[in-house]
């Protein structure tokens, strides 16, 4: 019989690339693989953890302990941990959770699959399992950080900024192209940084524009660019090429010049500014997808006012909110007071999200009439589940269609927008 594992990713999408890779190395040694299967009858579970926040880091330990559990009453045989959080405190994981069999660094996949008796192919080193629906996938372009963000332990969990040249990752992409991948979703904890170590100037655009060019991918999207140091070529990229989605993620966290220096952002408020503007002047219609952090040491109810006023001005179209984690091996961390009470960090993100929510709504609402492209992701319920150019899975707004019209996922078609709610559309297919 072949051996079964199980494998469980939390956290963000670039840990899923993670897992991915290492579920490929798996199935190439003969295991039987499945991914985040709640009704797996695999002995063998390997969860792969995160790191960066408080809630981040209790859902991990809650996760290993509930398979430490599983394995004391027999359920499973095996027990592996990797991932950020295992290369953060695998000493502390070693000393209270004995019931693993292994705990391995963000770095270490090789050395997991060989203490599996598994040989770790090289061959397959940029080779994935997808988990994601086969019509898209996501393209990690990096690894590591080399920022100094205040309140942020990545760097010290993964080191350096690293970029995988831009040679493997267009065969890479190619790869997921030829499996029937249609969606690239770019992904890198900073693609502003992307080449620069490689190539000694900044890549990205012309990365960018070379995955552009292979045949299949209708849509590639940018997630996680720097504010700083802005690669503004990528932005000509944008316009030139079609299947370059008028979608950027690009992380801002405040706008008091005062916050951004405690913060150790390396901008300013009018330098934001003058960023937004010239990516919304450059790309005409963009979505811009932002992450705002309140409650960080400092913050004076002044600051946060000033914060309020610089989301109702800029209007984003996507936005997310959290309240500041006070991290240990981090400057704020080490520097710092956490002095503001959670409930007040948690009444400021509440706040801005409501704020958020009448802006999003009311550019929904324009949306109405128009004709846009949508991808099928599922069918839920009553509805099949799509999304624009200007959604990303997880994070961002769905476009709902009924089901008695004869769809297909992945499949890509105009739909006329009939209807708006805060966060999703309605629509209804013109063409298929």
């Amino acid at each position: 019989m072949k051996k079964k594992i199980n494998v469980v990713t939390l956290g963000c999408s670039k840990n899923l690339v993670d897992s991915e890779l290492f579920l490929s190395q798996m199935l190439a040694n003969g295991y039987e693989v499945s991914h985040d299967s709640e009704d797996s009858d695999a002995r063998i579970v390997a969860v792969n953890t995160c790191g960066f926040i408080l809630d981040a880091k209790e859902e991990s330990v809650n996760t290993i302990l509930e398979y430490a559990e599983a394995k004391k009453h027999g359920l499973i045989d095996k027990l592996f941990v990797f991932g950020c959080l295992s290369q953060r405190y695998k000493d502390d994981l070693i000393a209270e959770i004995p019931e693993v069999d292994g705990f391995y660094g963000k770095f270490q996949v090789r050395q997991m699959v060989e203490d599996l008796k598994a040989e770790y192919k090289m061959s397959l080193a940029r080779q994935r399992y997808l988990t994601t629906p086969s019509h898209y996938a996501y393209l990690k372009i990096s690894e590591g950080c080399n920022r100094t963000c205040s309140y942020c332990a990545i760097p010290q969990m993964t080191g350096a900024h690293v970029s995988i040249p831009i040679k493997d990752l267009i065969n890479e992409a190619i790869g997921l192209a030829e499996k029937g991948v249609k969606e690239l979703l770019v992904i890198a904890q900073d693609l502003s940084f992307y080449g620069i170590d490689l190539y000694n100037e900044p890549r990205l655009a012309q990365l960018i524009s070379e995955l552009s060019d292979i045949k299949g991918i209708e849509w590639i999207k940018l997630h996680y660019a720097y504010p700083a140091n802005f690669p503004y070529n990528v932005l000509t990229v944008m316009s030139q090429k079609p299947n370059v989605a008028r979608y950027l993620d690009i992380a801002l966290q405040h706008c008091s010049d005062k916050m951004l220096n405690l913060m150790r952002r390396n901008t300013t408020k009018a330098e934001t500014i003058s960023l937004i503007n010239k990516i919304r002047e450059e790309i005409p219609g963009i979505h811009l997808r932002t992450t705002i952090l309140v409650g960080h040491p400092g913050e004076t109810e002044e600051d946060f006012d000033e914060l309020k006023s610089f989301v109702r001005l800029m209007r984003f179209e996507r936005l997310g909110v959290f309240p500041y984690s006070h991290e240990e091996d981090t400057y704020a961390g080490e520097k710092y007071e956490d002095s503001i009470p959670f409930e007040v960090k948690q009444a400021r993100a509440d706040e801005l999200m409501e704020i958020q929510q009448q802006i999003a709504a009311e550019i929904n609402a324009q949306k109405i009439g128009q004709t846009m492209k949508v991808v099928i992701d599922r069918i839920e319920g009553d509805y099949f589940v799509g999304r624009t150019e200007f959604d990303s899975p997880e994070v961002d707004g769905e476009v709902l269609l009924t089901t008695d019209q004869n769809l297909r996922i992945g499949s890509f078609y105009q739909v006329k927008i009939t209807g708006s709610e805060d966060f999703d559309l309605f629509g209804k297919v013109i063409n298929g």
